[in-house]
């Protein structure tokens, strides 16, 4: 019997099995950010452990309100910037360097196929878009992993995913992603991996595949992961080129972690992209969804782009396309981050911020603040928000306020009519 990816992973890993189902797994990247990680050093510290398995497997970054907007903000930086000096981690990225993490350390070239991967943060799973396991983690498996450098799971059922089929025009990765929530529920995938195949995937970037996988959580999903190809080769080769003698031989290596033909699963879902229309959350689930022909007209106070779903060079390609010669209707405010600090600079080279700031947006560094409502964007309330962020729950970028999630160009056509508004008139 064949393997899933998943399977495959969880094999290679396997440092023992405690209890019948219990696998504790050896870990290749532990990542860490400034709002779980200082709860789990302090712990660490208090138990006479301040110690780490590994210090070229640990990746650390200030990202989620940065700069520091109070003295509580600036504490939990310190705290993670003070460990990442004591222990002397070279891969930490702190003020000026740091990027939104499931952005920074994707385009840093940390994830590989085959790995396994843990952060205290529930998006975690983005990462499977390269073929790993990525999971979020609590407080004590970050201890656990920071310290020994494994993390016990069960091991996840495996949700198999056909996608095909050409995407219409104004359709995308996000689109796609809400559709399938909206299908399966917001526990549609719970304690499973959501593993993406067929040919829409095939034709899609890394970047659009990390958006895919970044929103399995909200189904419940335990990982995303996208089966590695010549795609994920291209985007990591400046990084892996001394390790192989070509192209086509990573390509052989990493299709060992591709689903076997024969793998088993939980179950199979066939999802066709042809009649995919721009998707639009309402109300306080990501799984409830409409058309944007359904919501159109839904009135707005604020378009938000950017985040580990939206925040990439792509996204920002397509949110620009549209806005190119137009304006923020009066009624609302623009704001944008760039994912990281050379998603930025490459946007400001082509002159994509030259088109948001002309349009009216406000751009801001990279940072996650707007998406959980601590810093850059968080909502009055009852103020709603056209966002290309992943998480619509009440409150979640402010008390009272409301996030209707949605792809780049949606939001960007939703900017010039100050209302949801449709993307494809203005393709």
């Amino acid at each position: 019997m064949g393997k899933t990816t998943a399977e495959k992973i969880f094999d290679a890993h396997l440092v023992n099995e405690p209890f019948p189902g219990t696998k504790v797994l050896r870990l290749d990247a532990v990542l860490c950010h400034e709002i779980t990680t200082p709860i789990a050093i302090d712990d660490l510290i208090r138990r006479g452990k301040d110690r780490i398995f590994d210090t070229t497997k640990i990746k650390a970054v200030i990202d989620h309100v940065t700069p520091s907007k109070d003295t509580k903000t600036a504490t939990q930086a310190k705290i993670l910037r003070d460990w990442a000096r004591r222990h002397d981690i070279k891969d930490f990225f702190d003020v000026g360097a740091n990027g939104v993490c499931h952005a920074l350390f994707p385009e840093r070239g940390f994830i590989r196929p085959g790995y396994t991967v843990i952060m205290g943060d529930s998006h975690t799973c983005t990462h499977g878009a390269f073929g790993a396991f990525a999971a979020g983690v609590g407080t004590t498996d970050l201890e656990v992993g920071i310290l020994k450098g494994v993390c016990a799971f069960r091991q996840p059922k495996t949700i198999k995913f056909n996608v095909n089929g050409t995407l219409p025009k104004g359709v995308y990765a996000k689109d796609v992603i809400l559709h399938i929530i909206g299908k399966i529920g917001v526990n549609g995938a719970t304690d499973r991996v959501m593993e993406f195949h067929g040919s829409t995937i095939d034709d899609m970037s890394m970047e659009s595949r990390m958006t895919l996988c970044n929103m399995a959580i909200e189904a419940g999903g335990t990982s995303g992961i996208c089966q590695p190809d010549m795609t994920t080769v291209e985007y990591l080769w400046p990084f892996i080129k001394d390790d192989f003698a070509g192209r086509e031989a990573a390509l052989a290596d990493y299709s060992e972690w591709r689903a076997d033909a024969d793998a088993e699963y939980d179950q199979t879902i066939e999802i066709d992209v042809a009649t995919l229309q721009p998707t639009v959350t309402f109300g306080y689930k990501p799984d409830q969804v409409k058309t944007v022909t359904e919501m159109a007209g839904a009135p707005l106070d604020q378009i938000y782009i950017g985040s580990c779903t939206n925040g990439r060079i792509e996204d920002l390609r397509i949110a620009a396309q549209i806005l190119k010669g137009h304006k923020l209707a009066p009624n609302v405010r623009g704001i944008l981050s760039p994912a990281t600090p050379a998603i930025f600079k490459s946007a400001a080279k082509e002159g994509l911020i030259d088109i948001f700031m002309e349009a009216g947006f406000c751009v801001t560094n990279p940072t996650c603040g707007a998406c959980l409502g601590m810093s850059n964007g968080v909502l009055a309330n009852d103020e709603v928000c056209a966002s290309t962020t992943n998480r619509n729950f009440m409150g979640r970028m402010g008390k009272g306020g409301m996030v209707h999630l949605m792809s780049p160009a949606t939001a960007a056509a939703s900017a010039i009519e100050g209302k949801i508004a449709d993307p494809r008139k203005y393709l």
